[in-house]
């Protein structure tokens, strides 16, 4: 099994506590190297990370040839430019989600990888972990009947709103980039594609939507009401119903590596199938390392985050009109 060698952009916690750790344990990688803005943050984060490498731009790691591939965990507001630089360095690209702020974003992005050749991938880590898989089979297979709603909710109370860059509206805040996402895709992962979008939502002093209340609309009256809030106690969980059964399932993008209950009701019975637990963040990275070494496209295509972010789109411009407004 080859391991890909990868750099890292920056020292955002998502990376810092979550994929950075998940790179270092996947068995076909190797993390390289780390880079900040200043050589002393890279260095600091290299040292206290066991990385090998720390470079204090962004510019220097991208020119840096035991890179092979590159995690983004930079603020929204700068996915598009350093995975377009990632590419025209012949980097490939693991980025964080939302994969940009619009879908046509999303989509000169991925043009930019085919052009140079390299792979691009949104990191939905949730995507990975086998309940995941699994409740997309239980739908996709007839177990609950004919799927005619999706009910999915992540709120959390931000502590400090002042100081945290999800209320900065310059750099690609609000609830819907940051945690509505999630709920849009697993909406699309059992649904499809949605046709219409109606939202309403609160957006506060930061200037960005902190909750936010929807119904997406599919093909033969299918729905998906989705909700998402900053400042809200926290909920993360989907419902899936079908007219034979339903499906709930808690902790439904974080779950930890415990194992992962999947609650499935029919009729008057319910019953409990549980899935091993894992590291869904490894996971990813193992899977897009493997496409990397393979040279065959990622298993989560940019063409899906661009789907995502068509909602977001159309969401967004709901709550400014008060009007549903096609997706597109």
């Amino acid at each position: 099994m080859r391991s890909i060698r990868w750099g890292v952009l920056g020292v955002a916690n998502i990376g810092v506590r979550t994929v950075i750790p998940a790179i270092q344990r996947a068995p076909n990688a190797r993390l390289t190297a780390i880079a900040s803005r200043t050589l002393a943050r890279a260095e600091d984060a290299a040292r206290r990370l066991g990385i090998p490498r720390a470079h204090g731009s962004y510019e220097a790691l991208l020119a840096d040839p035991e890179v092979e591939a590159v995690y983004i965990p930079l603020p929204n507001s700068l996915h598009r430019e350093w995975t377009i630089r990632c590419a025209e360095a012949g980097k490939h690209v693991l980025c964080e989600k939302p994969l940009a702020l619009t879908a046509r974003e999303a989509e000169e992005m991925a043009a930019a990888c085919r052009q140079h050749g390299v792979a691009l991938m949104e990191a939905f880590m949730y995507r990975f972990h086998p309940r995941t898989e699994r409740v997309s089979r239980l739908a996709a297979d007839g177990a609950l009947g004919d799927v005619r709603m999706v009910r999915a909710a992540f709120t959390f109370a931000v502590r400090e709103p002042d100081l945290n860059i999800r209320f900065r509206r310059d750099l690609g805040g609000g609830a819907l980039y940051d945690v509505g996402c999630y709920t849009i895709n697993v909406s699309r992962m059992i649904l499809g594609e949605p046709e219409l979008a109606f939202a309403a939502g609160r957006v506060g002093d930061h200037g960005v939507d902190d909750q936010v209340g929807a119904i997406l609309r599919f093909a033969g009256g299918r729905v998906a009401l989705i909700d998402c809030g900053l400042l809200l106690p926290r909920r993360e969980e989907y419902e899936v119903v079908g007219t034979a059964a339903r499906l709930q399932v808690p902790n439904a993008f974080l779950p930890g590596t415990a194992d992962a209950p999947i609650n499935i009701t029919r009729g008057t019975e319910s019953r409990a199938e549980t899935v091993a637990g894992t590291d869904q963040s490894q996971r990813m990275v193992e899977r897009f390392g493997e496409a990397v070494a393979a040279g065959t496209p990622p298993p989560l295509p940019p063409v899906d985050a661009a789907g995502t972010l068509r909602v977001i789109d159309a969401l967004l411009a709901s709550i400014r009109s008060g009007q549903p407004q096609p997706v597109r």
